[in-house]
């Protein structure tokens, strides 16, 4: 297959094509993954550029690699929004340091062998690996295909590798906070029915918290929803219809795709955001300011997380900094209009 028949599948011009291929600005995210895939569904690879990069002994080339499994991290990882917008400053980053970005999807069970084959038809200088649920030994299987390894979405304190993430149980911690100064004694917890690294610290703080402050947390008022996929869930309105006299006063949420869906639930199930329940999310999507009410929530520092990552990787590339770190990101509140003080409160201001 060439360039052409690339193009004329994807319903782009040969040059938007090759600005994916080469992981060059210019494009859209999502026009880059779709020509991403329709190459490697047909096989196809920039041999010639490869050749290239490798005769001259160089190579500006950095890898972002995402290992997709089912419930976080999936096939059209690129498409959701955290992950766009997240991807957006790796590539902004990549770009004014002069590397090119390339991007590629691994499934988790054929991680080792995808890695690298990557390696051997393109080879890079680092990879930025998003690391959702992925063990120990597999980000120990990448390392050995590319040292230069910067693992976001996860972090294992004893595994010599790099790792840049956002500190989630502060995040929690400042949402449940939030929350407790509004008044709010009764506060439910809406998690991901998929556990990973970040949700699972997001608890630790948001419980944290709870109990610093003398407020008990009844497992009642725990909940379930998707992280991927925005909709109001039948069961989910069938529940908060069924307790509306026996809910809490509000409800923090794993991130904004949950929040954004337990306000759809709760509206369908004739009750108001934020005037019955406070909703609080988590990331700072793009999406949370379109919902109504706006999303109160927690702002993940993308730019950073990526400017931090990228810094690494061109230290050990450029000055063969062989120190690896742990490096946490803090995140900061973001209130909007979803959640206000309880009425009683109010009425005795």
């Amino acid at each position: 297959m060439k360039m052409d028949d690339i193009a004329r599948l994807a319903n782009v011009s040969k040059s938007a094509v090759s600005l994916a291929l080469n992981g060059k600005p210019g494009i859209s995210m999502e026009t880059r993954m779709k020509i991403i895939n329709i190459a490697k569904e047909s096989g196809y690879t920039p041999r010639a550029q490869t050749r290239t990069e490798k005769t001259s002994g160089s190579s500006n080339i950095l890898r972002f690699v995402a290992c997709t499994h089912s419930g976080i991290v999936l096939e059209h990882y690129a498409q959701q929004p955290f992950f766009m917008e997240l991807i957006h400053c790796f590539e902004e980053q990549c770009r004014s340091n002069g590397y090119s970005l390339f991007f590629s999807s691994v499934p988790s069970d054929q991680l080792e062998q995808q890695i690298g084959q990557l390696e051997t038809e393109n080879e890079s200088s680092g990879i930025i690996l998003l690391g959702t649920n992925l063990s120990k030994e597999q980000i120990r299987l990448i390392s050995g295909k590319q040292p230069n390894l910067v693992v976001l979405d996860t972090c294992y304190e004893t595994e010599q590798a790099n790792f840049v993430v956002m500190n989630n149980r502060m995040g929690a911690y400042q949402g449940a906070k939030h929350l407790l100064d509004s008044g709010h004694r009764r506060i439910g917890y809406v998690q991901s029915q998929y556990r990973m690294y970040n949700f699972d610290m997001r608890r630790q703080g948001f419980l944290a918290c709870l109990e610093e402050h003398g407020v008990a947390f009844d497992e009642r008022d725990a909940f379930t929803a998707s992280p991927t996929v925005v909709a109001a869930y039948p069961d989910l309105v069938e529940l908060f219809r069924r307790r509306s006299g026996d809910l809490p006063t509000a409800l923090f949420c794993e991130c904004d795709y949950i929040a954004i869906s337990v306000i759809k639930s709760l509206t369908e199930a004739g009750l108001r955001v934020p005037d019955d329940v406070s909703v609080v999310g988590f990331d700072n999507i793009h999406e949370a300011v379109v919902i109504s009410p706006e999303l109160t929530t927690i702002h993940v520092e993308k730019e950073t997380i990526a400017e931090l990552a990228v810094r690494k990787l061109m230290g050990m590339i450029e000055h063969n900094d062989q120190v690896t770190v742990k490096t946490m990101v803090d995140t900061h509140l973001v209130i909007r209009k979803s959640s206000r003080p309880l009425l009683e409160q109010v009425s005795q201001m």
